[in-house]
């Protein structure tokens, strides 16, 4: 299972950050063409983020690129960018309905044959960004084989819906956030949750963290590299997890040498949802 515990945003013009991101060990590294990049230096930063995706650093690090839609007149080059460039996946913003996502699907397709890429190599994420979008949610999830995530955006959901972030357990971002998350649950892809956008806040964006990963997101979206080790240090399991997991593993391969049918541990059945929440557990730890 690929770990999506955290995507960092790096600005597609800052190539600084471009070109030192990956020591941060990101989990997925976001060039971001859209917002982060103003309108006169699209041209300049689609050029900076095709050179870094070829990098040999980033070879080992899921490469994302948001684009900007592809309604404007960015969206295509950064398309071509993207994939040409050799991005594992890309990101579509403020995502509202599954006829989105087939219209990106069938110019990737075309891409991917003009530059040689295998058809289906670039993957899809798309971006949460609306009411439409929440209530699409899971259309929009299961639109496509290449779908592999979908992230929550808090920011631009908030305004739409005529309300603003709360400091406490944030009860205007709940229904959203399970919609997106059931959906990708359903459609068997992963789920970002919402960027903490104030980056001296480390309490809080803990608190977040923790918030986010009770519910079950994979991950999280960031937007500074500090926040990278303080996410992967709340998602690590403890170590009596970690024991619990190895002792639930070698009860269920102990029962596979004996040829048994029924596997128990501590007077509690082992069934496979037991078992594959122990192996998760291993992989967290293995990670952090």
């Amino acid at each position: 299972m690929k770990l999506r515990r955290s995507m960092l945003f790096v600005p597609g013009d800052n190539a600084a950050m471009l070109s030192t991101s990956f020591i941060y060990k990101p989990d997925s590294i976001m060039f971001d063409l859209e917002d982060a990049v103003s309108p006169r230096e699209k041209d300049s930063a689609r050029l900076l983020v095709f050179q870094a995706l070829q990098h040999p650093v980033y070879r080992d690090i899921e490469t994302v690129v948001r684009i900007n839609s592809l309604s404007t007149e960015f969206g295509r080059k950064d398309l071509e960018a993207a994939i040409r460039g050799g991005a594992n996946v890309v990101r579509l913003p403020k995502t509202e309905s599954p006829e989105a996502i087939h219209e990106l699907e069938t110019h990737v397709t075309r891409i991917e044959i003009a530059c040689g890429r295998p058809v289906g190599d670039t993957k899809l994420m798309a971006a949460i960004e609306s009411a439409s979008g929440v209530v699409n949610a899971m259309a929009i999830a299961s639109a496509s084989p290449r779908m592999i995530a979908i992230a929550m955006a808090g920011f631009d959901y908030l305004v739409d819906m005529h309300t603003h972030r709360s400091d406490d357990w944030q009860p205007e971002l709940f229904y959203a956030r399970a919609a997106v998350l059931h959906a990708a649950r359903a459609a068997h892809i992963d789920a970002f949750d919402v960027v903490y956008g104030n980056v001296n806040d480390d309490e809080g964006f803990m608190r977040e963290v923790k918030i986010a990963k009770q519910l079950g997101f994979n991950g999280k979206s960031l937007i500074h590299p500090k926040q990278v080790y303080l996410l992967h240090r709340t998602y690590a399991p403890t170590q009596d997890e970690v024991d619990h997991a190895r002792r639930v593993i070698a009860a269920a391969e102990e029962a596979l040498r004996k040829g048994m049918g029924v596997v128990s541990l501590d007077g509690k059945m082992i069934d496979p949802p037991v078992l594959k929440e122990a192996e998760m557990t291993l992989q967290l730890a293995e990670a952090a």
